[in-house]
């Protein structure tokens, strides 16, 4: 089937056409889950408690993959086996002794072995896969290591990635979703809910929850997203980040305020302020290595994120990117502390940001 996109590959499960070896990734990590549902179901139907197995690709052990790939199984006509974030860049935790090339070598011999009967599911969900634009194809080629793996998978089976989707493309599953649920919403207000999360499908699901329970059987208006819905520009997110490359406290808490975090919306407010970072620390790295725009557009997959690019290679001059560097480690430390304890969100983003205003070089 080589390198297709989802909608292709949907299609192709509709009827029951099935590949040996799959790698599914991209930015829009919840469709990557729901295709990897999809291949499931069409591969071993209701029988995934004796049919699937789930391998950890942090840990993959090569022997063990290689018995599991030879089984055939009494229940099912497919014996599916789903490995989740293997990374050809960094196969284990400890690689002292042994090259990542060398570890994906032996991967690939052992799925060039495999069964016709095995599935062999590869998706992507914990980490970025870095991809290039091809302008002559349409579609991003993957530029780091994991190419091998991609590559392998596009000549023997199926290679697919999912782009975090438009607003456009958002309001109609928006639309979808709320209509089950019993509700209604316009397409213009479902492409504002689209907006207000980023695009965020995680928390545009969390939203649409909360805005159906609210509505309870009527039409989702605009005056309840506003009212209801956690606001997420990009304009307080940026306001912030200038408030940090200034040192200026007051409007650093202002656009705290404005954002209105609590425990539903801590993750994305998180993940979106460490995006806006990482766009100008990449900018400036960008700048002073000469650059340009449409070369960190095409290397990094922006797509319809370009404007993104623009801002902070208007910004970026603000701050080092030493100190980009490190305000990128405080976010992270505080997104591995709210995700490991009951920590207030409020207060333990505030704490960040106070410890990204103190870092003078």
């Amino acid at each position: 089937m080589a390198n297709v996109n989802a909608k292709e590959l949907t299609v192709a499960l509709k009827k029951g056409e099935l590949s040996r070896v799959y790698y599914i990734f991209g930015a829009d990590t919840m469709g990557v889950s729901e295709l990897t549902r999809k291949i499931i179901k069409t591969a071993v139907g209701g029988s995934e408690e004796f049919a699937l197995t789930k391998l950890d690709g942090r840990r993959l052990d090569l022997s063990q993959l290689e018995d599991l790939a030879g089984q055939f199984n009494m229940m099912s006509d497919y014996n599916c086996i789903l490995i989740n974030d293997y990374n050809c860049e960094k196969p284990y935790d400890d690689m002292r002794g042994k090259s990542a090339d060398e570890v994906t070598k032996k991967l690939l011999a052992v799925l060039k072995d495999t069964p016709e009967q095995t599935v062999i599911i590869f998706n992507i969900t914990g980490f970025e896969v870095k991809v290039q634009r091809d302008y002559r194809s349409g579609k991003n080629i993957i530029k780091d290591k994991n190419k091998k793996l991609a590559d392998f998978a596009a000549k023997h089976g199926t290679l697919c990635e999912l782009p975090i989707k438009t607003p456009q493309e958002l309001a109609r599953i928006i639309s979808s979703k709320v209509s089950a649920r019993g509700s209604a919403v316009s397409l213009e207000n479902a492409r504002e809910l689209a907006e207000l999360c980023l695009c965020n499908e995680l928390t545009i699901e969390n939203e649409i929850e909360k805005l159906c329970a609210y509505a309870n059987g009527r039409e989702i208006t605009r005056e309840m997203l506003y009212e209801l819905v956690h606001e997420r520009s990009d304009t307080t997110i940026y306001n912030l980040a200038n408030a940090v490359a200034s040192f200026n406290t007051r409007a650093a808490y202002e656009a705290i305020n404005e954002l209105n975090i609590d425990n539903d919306n801590r993750g994305a407010v998180l993940y979106a302020v460490t995006s806006v970072f990482m766009d100008l620390y990449r900018a400036a790295c960008a700048k002073k290595s000469g650059v340009s725009y449409e070369q960190i557009v095409s290397d990094f997959g922006y797509g319809g994120r370009a404007f993104a690019v623009k801002n902070a290679l208007r910004d970026c001059s603000r701050m080092s990117a030493e100190r980009l560097r490190s305000c990128i480690v405080i976010l992270r430390d505080t997104a591995m502390r709210l995700n490991s304890s009951a920590s207030n969100s409020r207060i333990a983003i505030e704490q960040a940001v106070t410890q990204m205003m103190r870092i003078k070089k």
